[in-house]
């Protein structure tokens, strides 16, 4: 065999690089796209030829959407056994009549969700922060039974002490206090120890949700979250919405610094949905101790059924990477196409994938009248300028975008359709809401609620700007060109 000279050796090299390369990409070609919508398929196809090896390792840290396998089988146990526990529980009121398409909209979630749409309940509005963090403090503190606790960030400071402070009497009470909170979001807030700490101290039943803590066997895509925010008290009170158990600095040095204070909306419930709720709790206590709370899922009725000509129908919507279904972004959807006068959408974060946009622009064609709040700055650089690449689209099919002035985030995640229906929960409109994030929506029907929300969204355009299109095009060319950069982005999922 003839030796092989240093050149040859290069050469050898460069061929083996080249077909590995070649391999890769034909790999890629072949794998990404599956299962996969096209607009993030081609997002991460970009990432991996342009920047083939890092691209390659950042799709294989955070490519799969999906949760494991194991948690995917829990979350369909919890789902077989709610739909058995509540058959007949859907009956509602038809003391006013029902628009045309809300049957199918029901049967959409409950399909999706497992959750019924249930009658008899009240839901209030609670707009003002520490206003809601008072009323759920005051209702702990009549807690006799249990407590079950589930915020995405979840931080002991000077604005939620009296909150923690009612979880400790509590226990002292021998109620059973059960709390969750997202693992990468709350050590990321600052005092995170001293929060685990003051849990650990008032002997509260706690747990991480979706831990990434490889050392212990507990790992998934890291930027999967849990985010939603639940409470409720003895399966008689609920609380539910966007505001995280923080100050609405969210103690952050540089949000204090621009002073920024987060506008957030909590709905506190009565009624036989308040079960849909614990369920919920139930769900991801399960997912994350293997503990089911079987003595808290017997009685599925609560005692108090509200039957006034006000009662609210309404369905808890779960979403998330643990179902096989983008289930919000389903029910969005749904309720944008059957829109027949109004659609007035609040999200702090507005991304919409293309079957979103084309809902919206759809809706506007179809004569109907859509309003968008969003904040007039942002708190997160990326999804603020991919949220913006959206706005030229968005008003010159007509949308009215409505931009709540500074130095206030508007957190709020809500929506209309007419008179007749709204939505409220922890899911923004943006695909990470849609596909990454766990989240919880309630849909709740009935005229009251509706012009309860109305108040509020007039509350909002009295201290939001409208954005014109004339503004718009206005805007320097560095903002479009980091606008559309960023919108790029927003595809890899």
């Amino acid at each position: 065999m003839l030796p092989i000279d240093g050149s040859e050796m290069v050469a050898i090299v460069i061929v083996l690089l080249f077909l590995f390369d070649l391999g890769v990409r034909i790999t890629a070609i072949i794998v990404v796209p599956r299962n996969r919508r096209p607009s993030s398929a081609m997002a991460w196809l970009l990432a991996i030829f342009l920047i083939p090896y890092l691209g390659l390792i950042v799709f294989l840290i955070i490519g799969s959407y999906k949760l494991p396998k194991k948690r995917r089988d829990k979350q369909q146990a919890i789902n077989d056994f709610i739909i058995e526990t509540t058959e007949g529980i859907d009956q509602v009121s038809n003391d006013h009549p029902w628009p045309a398409w809300l049957r199918s909209v029901v049967e959409l979630n409950r399909h999706l969700g497992a959750m019924p749409l249930v009658g008899g309940n009240k839901a209030r509005l609670i707009g003002d922060y520490a206003q809601s963090l008072a009323e759920m403090t005051a209702d702990i503190n009549t807690a006799t039974r249990f407590v079950h606790c589930e915020f995405y960030i979840m931080s002991y400071d000077p604005a939620t002490k009296l909150f923690f402070g009612a979880l400790e009497a509590a226990v002292k009470r021998g109620v059973i206090v059960r709390v969750l909170l997202d693992h990468v979001a709350s050590i990321r807030s600052p005092g995170h120890r001293r929060t685990i700490k003051q849990l650990k101290k008032i002997g509260v039943s706690w747990s991480f949700m979706l831990p990434v803590q490889p050392y212990r066997g507990r790992w998934q895509r890291p930027d999967l979250r849990n985010h939603r925010k639940v409470l409720v008290i003895d399966g008689r009170v609920g609380y539910m919405g966007s505001q995280n158990l923080i100050d609405r600095s969210y103690n952050s040095r540089a949000n204090k610094r621009r002073g920024l204070q987060w506008r957030d909306i909590m709905t506190r419930v009565q009624g036989p949905i308040v079960n849909g709720l614990n369920a919920i709790f139930i769900t991801d206590w399960y997912s994350e101790t293997n503990e089911l709370l079987l003595r808290e899922t017997e009685a599925i009725t609560p005692a108090v059924v509200f039957d006034t000509d006000d009662a609210l129908d309404c369905q808890v919507v779960p979403s998330g990477p643990g179902f096989d279904g983008e289930n919000n972004l389903r029910l969005f959807l749904a309720l944008l196409y059957y829109a027949q006068k109004r659609i007035i959408i609040t999200s702090p974060y507005f991304v919409p994938d293309d079957s979103m946009l084309y809902a919206i622009t759809t809706a506007t064609q179809r004569g109907v009248e859509v309003q968008l709040f969003v904040s007039e700055i942002g708190d997160q650089a990326l999804v603020y300028h991919a949220q913006r690449s959206y706005y030229e689209a968005l008003l010159r099919a007509g949308v009215q975008i409505w931009m709540y002035r500074a130095p206030y985030i508007l957190h709020a995640k809500h929506f209309t359709i007419d008179d007749d229906v709204a939505v409220i929960g922890s899911s923004n409109m943006d695909i990470r809401s849609f596909s990454l994030n766990m989240e919880v929506s309630m849909m709740v029907r009935g005229a009251s609620f509706v012009r309860d929300m109305r108040v509020v969204e007039d509350g909002y355009r009295a201290q939001s700007r409208e954005l014109t299109l004339d503004e718009w095009e206005k805007q320097p060319l560095r903002s479009t060109i980091l606008d559309n950069l960023a919108r790029l982005t927003s595809g890899l999922q």
